[in-house]
């Protein structure tokens, strides 16, 4: 064989280099990490785009409260006159119920009246992180409206998979908790706080912290759901008596204890701060887009 035909040999044998979007080295490695941030931003903007969602109403809550049903099943599968290790805890399980179903109710409520909004774009959509407890309760409220429910849930690892309640085109989930983040905020326009564990005090202290220091180039309302749960866990006159905030912040947010009283303030407020100030489009004019930001 001559020099020249090894040449062409070895020159076939050379694979062609990968396209850098398409190189899961370079897209996986810290080098990529940027790309990864923007996919989390880029990618779910055209997803609500397409949906044609203008904005949101978010609700946290536990992720470990089973529905009233769900409840009663397990306490009756432990058997009749048996005292189970964990008694105490399926007891528990019971008495939080209540919280599930009356998430699922306030979803509802919303859901069915956000219907009703002459708009291009859907208004005030019930949203969550996806998971099970008061998430799915919502997600599932909404859905038993007819409407279409956002789930942005977060890889862990422990799976949290998500609720069968979210709407599929709707189902959204991130790797990075401040992307996720990003999109509970930007979106929202109210936010439902039920009773729960580190997540969901995480959550309602970042809204109120970017409200009271006007971070925000909306009015976000903020219901805390459920006075006897957070007047045990968190004493705000004692914040204010010491100093460390002012009695008008505690005007940022309205604690109610009814699915019917906490829609009503949310109905009153979202169309005080969002829909009673709206004109009508001219001519040509273009919807709103689906949120705005200070500078």
């Amino acid at each position: 064989m001559s020099l020249k035909d090894d040449s062409k040999d070895n020159l076939s044998e050379k694979k062609i280099a990968p396209l850098a979007y398409e190189n899961p080295l370079f897209l996986n490695s810290p080098d990529g990490r940027v790309l990864r941030i923007m996919s989390e931003y880029v990618e779910p903007l055209a997803r609500f785009r397409r949906e044609q969602i203008q904005d949101t109403v978010v609700f946290f809550g536990s992720a470990r409260f089973k529905s009233l049903e769900a409840a009663n099943q397990a306490m009756e599968d432990t058997g009749a006159g048996e005292q189970p290790p964990d008694l105490q805890r399926l007891r528990a399980d019971v008495n939080m119920a209540r919280y599930y179903e009356d998430a699922r109710r306030m979803a509802f409520l919303l859901s069915e009246w956000a219907a009703t909004i002459p708009a291009r774009r859907r208004r005030f959509v019930v949203t969550t992180g996806g998971g099970p407890g008061i998430m799915e309760a919502a997600n599932r409220g909404a859905r038993e409206a007819g409407s279409k429910t956002i789930g942005l849930n977060i890889r862990l690892p422990f799976e949290q998979y998500p609720n069968p309640y979210i709407t599929p085109a709707l189902n959204f989930e991130f790797h990075y908790f401040f992307m996720r983040k990003f999109w509970f905020a930007y979106l929202a326009k109210a936010l439902v706080i039920f009773p729960g564990g580190f997540g969901t005090l995480d959550e309602l202290f970042e809204i109120l912290t970017l409200a009271q220091t006007q971070k925000l180039a909306k009015k976000i309302l903020v219901v805390i759901y459920g006075r006897e749960y957070w007047d045990k866990l968190i004493n705000f006159q004692t914040m204010i008596d010491g100093g460390a905030i002012s009695p008008e912040d505690l005007e940022l947010f309205r604690i109610v204890d009814t699915p019917e009283e906490g829609f009503e303030y949310l109905r009153d407020g979202l169309t005080t701060h969002h829909l009673g100030q709206e004109r009508p489009r001219r001519v040509g004019e273009v919807a709103p887009e689906i949120a705005k930001t200070n500078p």
